[in-house]
């Protein structure tokens, strides 16, 4: 691993984003690399509420949260099916695990990770050995509060990274051969761009589709068809981001002449029959039309 990857696939108006909020990304300890993608680290100061959203990778987050005055808590965070949206306001901090697709089952090994999919549960109730569910005198729910706040209180940024570390490492995830498949799979979806549906990647692996689909639910979350369109929604906004950036440095690049993406070209180039499907998944996805998202660049 050569260190976390810098790309903005999926935050939606990125450029927005990291103008209001810092957001770094952070190695893991190497023992954690064969399961995470990368630790995400973010800490804001507003002076007016911000809405941040996020069209959600195939992989499960944990999640250590603080807002403003509030305890901080922990959570398992499942893969999101739909535009994830968060409003921010005042202070807080955020210290987020993202798993790799796959990555997440050893970690928590008797149940499917479909089970948490479209979920947002307590540390505890996903993994054992993490904080135990409890109350306070005034009945709120105190599961993760400790080790939320042994990541959150550090000032510094190092600190923060060292606890992650500590918690997921004492959860002593167990080697799991099929985990490593299914992580291997994803991969050479989001790599080769040639493999635009699940029998080309079942006929890659040499399996059956419906073997890809139990292997993709027990381990990734989601079906192999659901993966393969949501990093076509990526590329898509990633390219129209591109085309933002191009736009306003007077420049075109990657697909784009002075800044206006080939919304047809990206369509053939992802596998869709016609622009419209692409058209079509990334409304529904992110929200907008293309054209619409386009002409949000400021």
């Amino acid at each position: 691993m050569a260190g976390p990857r810098r790309d903005t696939r999926g935050i939606v108006e990125a450029r927005e984003l990291f103008a209001r909020v810092d957001f770094r990304r952070r190695e893991p300890a190497p023992e954690l690399r064969p399961y995470l993608e990368h630790y995400w680290l973010i800490d804001w100061d507003l002076p007016e509420p911000y809405a941040s959203h996020v069209v959600p990778h195939p992989s499960v987050n944990v999640v250590f949260q603080r807002y403003g005055d509030k305890p901080p808590w922990g959570e398992v965070a499942g893969i999101g099916l739909g535009l994830f949206t968060q409003k921010l306001e005042g202070r807080g901090r955020v210290c987020g695990v993202q798993f790799r697709p796959g990555g997440f089952r050893p970690f928590a090994p008797g149940r499917p990770v479909s089970d948490w999919t479209g979920r947002r549960l307590p540390l505890a109730d996903v993994l054992t050995g993490a904080d135990t569910a409890g109350t306070d005198t005034a009945g709120t729910d105190t599961a993760g509060t400790d080790t939320a706040g042994a990541i959150l209180g550090p000032e510094a940024e190092d600190e923060r990274v060292a606890a992650l570390d500590a918690f997921l490492l004492g959860l002593e995830p167990a080697p799991d051969p099929q985990a490593l498949r299914a992580m291997e799979l994803v991969d050479l979806v989001r790599r080769d761009r040639t493999i635009r549906r699940v029998a080309e990647l079942a006929e890659a692996e040499g399996v059956s589709a419906r073997s890809l689909q139990r292997l993709f639910a027990a381990y990734v979350g989601v079906g192999p068809k659901w993966v393969i369109l949501r990093y076509r929604i990526h590329e898509a906004l990633e390219r129209a981001e591109a085309a933002e950036d191009a736009a306003a440095e007077g420049g075109g690049d990657g697909g784009t002449e002075a800044g206006v993406l080939d919304w047809a070209a990206l369509a053939a180039e992802l596998g869709y029959s016609d622009q419209a499907h692409l058209v079509r998944d990334f409304t529904a996805t992110v929200g907008v039309p293309p054209t619409a998202y386009a002409r949000q660049a400021p």
